[in-house]
């Protein structure tokens, strides 16, 4: 079997991004580059949506990993389809999160600006779902030192899930290539093709 993975980035990130970049460089050194898609995705969450169904639907049965914002989505579509979904430091109904913070955005990566506006807020709200109906096709990463997001909303909210609870760390979750063996398990790739591979020096 084909294991496809669909990587979903979070807001105001980019395919550029470091763990983005570390999962591309790690399935083209495992020969499985195109395997993986990596969208950059629109800043609105309809539009967004739009592109991850279509991933979806071109990959068939991808494994979902999404950070922040993007575990969101992820934890949305694996609702939908019955996908596994790998979440990093998941944003927990991120609709409640915008308060005083509608207006001017800029991408981090690409400079672009764009306007947060409460279609956005609305937008996200559509898409929110009660916790994993299938806990075992999730894996939920956090770690403690998070400064965006209270480590602890995503630890009730998936808390029948494998939670994998680091101390310390950052929103960007350090450390994420160390990782990587766990990431290759819980999606199924062989593990003759990863296991002597130290993806920290690699990358």
């Amino acid at each position: 079997m084909t294991v496809s993975i669909l990587y979903i980035h979070g807001l105001n990130s980019s395919p550029a991004s470091l763990k983005a970049s570390q999962l591309r460089r790690a399935m083209a050194h495992l020969g499985l580059e195109n395997q993986l898609r990596v969208p950059a995705l629109h800043h609105h969450p309809r539009q967004a949506m739009a592109q991850l169904q279509a991933l979806v639907a071109e990959l068939g049965n991808p494994v979902l990993v999404g950070s922040s914002l993007g575990g969101y989505y992820a934890t949305c579509l694996a609702e939908r389809h019955g996908l596994k979904a790998l979440l990093i430091n998941p944003a927990v109904q991120p609709h409640l999160r915008f308060d005083g913070y509608l207006g001017p955005q800029k991408n981090y990566y690409s400079d672009e600006t764009w306007e947060l506006t409460e279609d956005h807020v609305s937008a996200l709200a559509e898409l929110e779902v009660t916790p994993p109906s299938d806990p075992l096709r999730y894996q939920v990463w956090l770690q403690t030192g998070d400064e965006t997001l209270d480590y602890r909303d995503a630890e009730r909210f998936y808390r029948a899930c494998a939670l994998r609870i680091q101390a310390g760390g950052d929103h960007g979750f350090q450390g994420f290539a160390e990782h990587l063996p766990m990431l290759f398990a819980f999606a199924g790739i062989n593990a003759t093709l990863w296991r002597d591979t130290d993806f920290s020096v690699l990358i």
